[in-house]
């Protein structure tokens, strides 16, 4: 009788174990998400484009794509480019990008005006890349630095990718301990191996978009990347002009990059 108590306690246990839990989250109004990033080139060719998606509820798998904006550019010589939907959200366009210019992108989305002025941040260019077999915290890692020489006398921030099939590491730099000395970018990821492929990016930025990205960083703990849903709100350098309680989420980046394509030995 004992046995047969303890047993029917136990599958009690066990089924109450499986009862689902529904968690009522308040859904708030979506938020427009604007990445926008003008890239020029060291050789001046450019890459301009913005990728504009909403906020969505918490446990919503699917990123909503905005497709129907007007997006446009004036630079500060009065020439105004249109860009123009591709796919996915993404708008481009074949913008100029001249050193001590600026841009102003404006989108028109819902009827509501959101708009950001930028000018283009110059970079150092990317050297050399060393590699180290025991790298890493467990100290058998593949460990590369992506190498530059900072310009001095002049305050620089930096925004660094490290691209590859085996994971992605971005990170910000300033100069404040390293102005007109040669320093380096860190790539570390699980499983790296001879023959994979890793694409270096450095771009020149500002200290307001090192500081957005900082936070960006700090919150996402480094998995997925800057752009994943954050836990908290990091308010970037595009305002609605139209209704300012409305604002979005987002940075509008301006930058020149320089781009080392490397081996893993």
């Amino acid at each position: 009788m004992k046995k047969l108590l303890l047993l029917a306690m136990f599958i009690g246990i066990f089924s109450s174990c499986e009862d689902v839990i529904e968690v009522d989250l308040n859904n708030a109004a979506p938020r427009l998400v604007i990445e926008a990033n003008f890239n020029k080139n060291l050789d001046g060719a450019t890459n301009s484009f913005v990728r504009l998606t909403t906020t969505a509820p918490y446990f919503d798998n699917n990123i909503p794509t905005v497709t129907t904006a007007d997006i446009s550019v004036l630079d500060s010589n009065g020439t105004m480019f249109q860009l123009t939907h591709t796919q996915n959200g993404i708008y481009v366009g074949d913008i100029p990008l001249q050193e001590n210019a600026q841009y102003t992108l404006t989108i028109i989305y819902n009827d509501e005006t959101y708009t950001a002025t930028e000018k283009l941040y110059t970079v150092a260019p990317l050297e050399f890349v060393e590699q180290r077999d025991d790298g890493g915290f467990t100290g058998e890692d593949i460990e590369l630095k992506a190498y530059y020489t900072d310009p001095a006398n002049e305050e620089n921030f930096y925004f660094f990718e490290g691209l590859s099939e085996k994971g992605d590491v971005f990170e910000v730099y300033k100069d404040e301990f390293v102005n007109g000395n040669t320093t380096f970018g860190y790539f570390v990821v699980e499983d790296l191996a001879p023959g994979d492929q890793v694409q270096f990016n450095l771009y020149g930025v500002n200290e307001a978009f090192y500081n957005y990205m900082f936070t960006l960083l700090q919150q996402s703990g480094g998995d997925g990347g800057p752009f994943e849903t954050q836990p908290a709100t990091v308010r970037g350098n595009i305002v609605n002009i139209t209704n300012e309680d409305n604002y979005p989420l987002g940075y509008f980046r301006v930058s020149e990059i320089s781009t080392f394509d490397y081996t893993v030995q």
